[in-house]
């Protein structure tokens, strides 16, 4: 579907801000007791609601590319563009400008690894840093990005399996979505695993992530069996209303009855579609610069309601984001379809 026909711009940005809103009382109290999606269902956060939203998001998307141009080389460049400069001067403004400003500085730069810095930049992995912010009860510089690096490997695993073959024949794509649920589910019930590498893959959140992404290229693989109808989001909003209050099968629902949810309104034309595509899309902004934020302000400012420091964080936030828009991240994604237009201008001269 045509960009301005569709809302995967605005969900992007609502998903972004959930997680603005979920770490604003986990930030401040520690734990979630004030954490508003918690208290209705005490199973998933908004934060966790908006991460599995991204991922399936994420899935569609990037499985639609592989599909449209299923070139290797022409895939990673896009993806590199796309995660890689937003990612990197994040981290260097989280390392470099905010944790400083939450440790005696002399200490904590006489104690940064450099090489760490650059691994972890490499690797797409949070930044690892001196103790900074000891005494608040999340005690880092960037809670959020341990995703990022977990949803790169799931762009690798498109790219691979399309190479494969795996993309062009849905079926296998569509086991491997079931064996990653499976595997959750097991892991789940906390039932005895005999290999330990196999344990500690299970207990990582990328089998949750990756079932989620790959749930995602299902949607979009799968897009001709099925129809978005107002009875069909009707039914599924209330499936995955009682699938909420349990812990196990929350995700399930997410990735099922809530990947037609969010499909069903990503391809609704609504009356601000076509105005709000205009804007910048300043979502991956939100997400990378929301903790940071708000970690700043529990820090500085006196205790206040963690409502207002939401309110305060994003008023510092959205600007950031737009810049980061600006500045870093569409400059360089200009460049992924650059390589064919210069061919193409070789070829035509």
């Amino acid at each position: 579907m045509l960009r301005h026909q569709n809302n995967f711009n605005l969900l992007r940005l609502l998903l972004a801000l959930l997680v603005l809103l979920s770490h604003a009382p986990e930030l401040q109290d520690g734990d979630r007791h004030r954490e508003l999606l918690t208290q209705l269902f005490h199973t998933l956060s908004f934060g966790e609601l908006a991460v599995d939203g991204f991922f399936l998001l994420s899935g569609y998307l990037i499985v639609q590319s592989w599909d449209l141009d299923p070139v290797p080389a022409q895939f990673l460049r896009k993806r590199v563009l796309r995660i890689y400069p937003g990612f990197i001067v994040a981290s260097l403004v989280c390392v470099y400008i905010v944790a400083p400003l939450g440790a005696d500085a002399g200490r904590y730069f006489r104690e940064l690894s450099t090489s760490t810095v650059a691994l972890c930049l490499a690797v797409l992995h949070g930044p690892i840093t001196p103790p900074v912010f000891e005494g608040l009860p999340e005690p880092q510089v960037n809670g959020s990005m341990w995703t990022i690096m977990r949803e790169f490997a799931c762009y690798l695993a498109v790219m691979l399996l399309g190479v494969s073959g795996g993309i062009r024949h849905r079926g296998v794509w569509l086991a491997l979505t079931v064996t990653g649920f499976a595997a959750y589910l097991y892991a789940s019930f906390g039932l005895p695993l005999p290999f330990a590498p196999l344990a500690l893959l299970l207990n990582d959140p990328i089998v949750r992530l990756g079932s989620l992404f790959f749930a995602g290229g299902c949607f979009y693989l799968y897009r001709d069996c099925y129809r978005f109808t107002r009875r069909g989001a009707l039914l599924s909003a209330v499936a995955l209303l009682v699938l909420m209050f349990s812990r196990r099968y929350a995700e399930l629902g997410l990735a099922t009855f809530g990947g037609y949810l969010l499909f069903y309104f990503a391809f609704r034309p609504m009356w601000l579609t076509e105005t709000f595509n205009k804007l910048p899309d300043i979502s991956y902004g939100v997400y990378l610069y929301g903790w940071p934020v708000q970690t700043l302000l529990v820090a500085y400012l006196p205790p206040v309601s963690p409502w207002l420091k939401l309110a305060l964080a994003c008023l510092i936030v959205l600007p950031v984001s737009v810049l980061s828009c600006y500045f870093v991240e569409q400059p360089l994604l200009k460049l992924k379809h650059a390589r064919r237009r210069m061919a193409a201008a070789g070829a035509g001269s």
